[in-house]
């Protein structure tokens, strides 16, 4: 999936190697969390303009890609609960066709490049184009890297499992609006 504007150009491919080159070391960190996690090889490129621009498009890139690739019978829900050494988070997922996040870092101790800001639009992002609810909570946590970290690895266990295929169509309604 590529997604080219005067700000960004992004390309997410699932399921291929050729490794994660951003420009932006801590994003790239992150992503190869979020993707060792997932279970998923990936490869990602990208050139930007301005930090923010890139965290957002990688996440709608990111999300277009995964919900190209959904099963037509797909899990639906995904949830983790991941520690990393001071930090403790909750990441809940729901491919629904609902958008929303709900993000709750907190940490005490600041970190270079680690940003809440940067997290929020990448999460964003994702939810917007996967069509996802997506909830992110910090249990507790000191240092910003291992607080965020902890996200992103979270994140990548709870897609990994939403994504899964299914026997049966996961919704009482009978219908779950993420295609088109």
């Amino acid at each position: 999936m590529r997604r080219k504007t005067k700000e960004t150009d992004v390309t997410v491919e699932l399921d291929s190697k050729g490794g994660i080159e951003t420009g932006d070391r801590v994003l790239d960190h992150l992503l190869t969390a979020l993707f060792f996690y997932m279970g998923r090889e990936a490869k990602v490129e990208a050139t930007y303009d301005l930090r923010h621009h890139l965290w957002e498009d990688v996440g709608i890139t990111l999300g277009e890609e995964l919900r190209s690739k959904l099963p037509g019978k797909f899990a639906r829900f995904g949830s983790a609960v991941m520690p990393m050494d001071d930090a403790l988070v909750v990441v809940a997922v729901d491919i629904s066709g609902r958008p929303y996040v709900n993000l709750e870092l907190s940490f005490e101790e600041e970190e270079e490049g680690f940003e809440k800001a940067l997290v929020r639009e990448f999460l964003w992002g994702l939810a917007r184009s996967l069509k996802a609810t997506v909830h992110v909570k910090t249990l507790s946590g000191v240092n910003a890297h291992h607080v965020i970290e902890a996200a992103f690895k979270g994140l990548g266990v709870a897609l990994g499992k939403a994504v899964r295929e299914s026997g049966k169509l996961e919704s009482t309604k009978g219908l779950l609006e993420v295609r088109g």
